[in-house]
Order: structure tokens, then C-alpha cells, then sequence
């Protein structure tokens, strides 16, 4: 495994952060196919041994269960010290609004709940999971930086905004002396690079790293054609996103699988091996021995700008999908 200084931070992490959508109680969220305690715990152990020390989760994530599983895996096999663990949180809802929950006093709560959660003393990185348009931003700001002086949070974090966002959430952050956003979390990956637009080259201009999502477009990209798995089938939000530009993406997955071949290497290598080259620390959702296996093995291919170029060159503009689209 190699390492890298997230951003403007003191964080070391993995090339690679396992992402931990995949694990909570089936019962408790959107999702069927999520691994259960055990099942949750051997994966993690597992990513542990590979050298992966970054961890992403959020309170969404099955109710909350998801950083119970991880907070109590990382207990038994990790040491603190060495982590880096991102866990999100969401906007207020309509019923804290009309309750006249603050957008500070929201922030403590979810922050509070998820250190509960993970069984932890802090956070390392506490994500902004979604813009939250209902809350003035210097709320949102002034909440965050105050946990950050606590010592409750270490740096922060931001998914699914836009790059003017961004920009004037640390903008504010710097004129007022508040903690910025060190990283972003988007969507990006071969088949969806609407983030090349403006928010990579905004983040490599102000060295905020990019952690992108959906590495693997829901195992789109990591399986030849014919293969299937449980959650290609029943990922209802996956095919929300993929499923109504699958003829266009099909011929980028086609020479994904074709270089792959080529190379001798799976699919994921060469995914993530593209995406590994153009962002910081990509989150990769793993949830079977295979899955860290092969984001693991990633870290070190490193592909030509001839097959680079080869990769990209078949690629439409996609229009706005999932939260991003919802919100715009």
C-alpha cells in the first residue's frame, strides 16, 4: 500500500479508502444487500492487513449502523493513532427546522451521535455530506469550526457540491479564521467525469483533495460482460444514476475489460489505476476478500497517457444524476 498527505492536512492515508456504505443492518436502511456484524468485521480486518487505514462512512448509512460496525472493528483490530476515519453528516430536516433547531445545534447533535456510533473520541475528517440550502452557510461554518476547536473534529471535509460552493464556503472560512475544507468527496469515475469540468481543476489549483465516490460505478466497472452480482441487481440508487446512459458507458467498460485483458489484470486495476492517477485517495466500496484484493493491487499499475487517452476518448457528457441532480 502507498500513502498520501490529504490536501492541506496532517492526514497519512491509504491510496485507497475503504467505503463503508456496504456494511449496517439491512433492516435499518435502503439497501438489501449490506453485510450484517460479523460478516462486516472480517472485511475490515481484512483491509487492515492490506495497509488500508482510511475508512469512510456516514450516519445515513443504515440508521447509524454502519459506524457502529465499524467504530467496534476498528477497536478490536486497529490502533487509533494510525486511522483516519470519515464519517458525514446530513442537512436538518424539515422537522428540526420547524422545531427551530439551529444549524449549530444540528451539527453538534449528528457529530455527537456519530462519535456515540463509532465509539470514538473524535473524528478525523467530518464530511458535509450535502449542501444543505435551508441553513446560512455562516451556520454551517461557524458549527463545524467550533467542533474542529473542541477537538471533537480534526478537518473537514465536503460531498456532492458544486465547485462555486466550495469556493465560497472556504472563502468565508478564511475571511472569518474558521477551519476550510481540506477534501471533497464527488461523484467520479470513468464513466461519470463531469467533475473534470470544474472541480478538479479547482481543487488541484487550491490543493484540496479529491476522494471521489462510486470509484467503480456500482461494479459497472469491474465486471466483464455477462457478470453480474447481488447488488448490479438490486443497487436501486446504482441504477438510477447508470442505467438510462448504459449504451454509451458500455463502450468505455468495453475497453476497460479489453486493456484489462491486455495487461493481464482485472478490471478494477485498471478503474482504479485511471482514477488513482487523477485523485488523492478514491473511496471503494468493499464488501468480499476480492473487492480489497483488486482496489489493493491498483496502487501500484500505473497506466501510459497513450491508454489513458485510449480509456477517456469514447466518453459523452452525462447530465446531473442522484443528490447532485436533486439539489440543483
Amino acid at each position: 500500500m502507498n500513502y498520501i498527505t490529504l490536501g492541506d492536512s496532517q492526514l497519512n492515508v491509504s491510496r485507497v479508502c475503504m467505503g463503508c456504505m456496504g456494511f449496517g443492518d439491512p433492516k435499518q436502511g435502503q439497501h438489501s444487500w449490506t453485510l450484517g456484524p460479523e460478516e462486516s468485521r472480517t472485511v475490515i480486518f481484512q483491509g487492515l492487513e492490506k495497509g488500508i487505514n482510511f475508512f469512510d462512512t456516514a450516519s445515513a448509512y443504515q440508521s447509524g449502523t454502519s459506524e457502529q460496525y465499524l467504530g467496534r472493528a476498528l477497536a478490536r483490530y486497529g490502533k487509533r493513532e494510525e486511522l483516519t476515519v470519515a464519517t458525514k453528516f446530513l442537512p436538518r430536516s424539515c422537522e428540526e427546522r420547524e422545531k427551530g433547531v439551529s444549524g449549530q445545534e444540528h451539527i453538534r447533535n449528528m457529530a455527537e451521535a456519530s462519535l456515540r456510533n463509532l465509539g470514538m473520541d473524535y473524528i478525523d475528517l467530518y464530511i458535509y455530506h450535502m449542501w444543505d440550502y435551508a441553513t446560512p452557510l455562516y451556520e454551517i461554518m461557524d458549527g463545524l469550526n467550533r467542533l474542529v476547536k473542541e477537538g471533537k473534529v480534526r478537518y473537514l471535509g465536503i460531498s456532492n457540491c458544486y465547485a462555486w460552493q466550495l469556493a465560497e464556503a472556504n472563502a468565508l472560512a478564511e475571511r472569518e479564521g474558521f477551519a476550510r475544507f481540506v477534501s471533497v468527496q464527488g461523484h467520479y469515475n470513468l464513466i461519470f467525469r463531469e467533475e473534470e469540468r470544474e472541480m478538479v481543476p479547482y481543487c488541484r489549483e487550491k490543493n484540496i483533495a479529491l476522494t471521489p465516490y462510486s470509484a467503480l460505478a456500482g461494479g459497472r466497472l469491474s465486471k466483464h460482460p455477462g457478470e453480474t452480482s447481488r447488488r448490479l441487481r438490486e443497487d436501486c440508487y446504482a441504477k438510477s444514476k447508470y442505467d438510462l446512459t448504459a449504451a454509451q458507458d458500455q463502450v468505455v467498460i468495453d475497453r476497460v475489460a479489453k486493456l484489462a485483458d491486455r495487461r493481464g489484470i482485472s478490471m478494477t486495476e485498471v478503474s482504479l489505476a485511471w482514477l488513482l492517477q487523477k485523485t488523492a485517495a478514491p473511496v471503494v466500496g468493499m464488501t468480499k476478500p476480492h473487492h480489497i484484493e483488486g482496489a489493493v493491487k491498483a496502487v501500484d499499475v500505473i497506466l501510459t497517457e497513450e491508454e489513458l487517452r485510449w480509456l477517456e476518448e469514447p466518453y459523452i457528457p452525462h447530465r446531473l444524476v442522484g443528490v447532485m441532480a436533486e439539489n440543483r
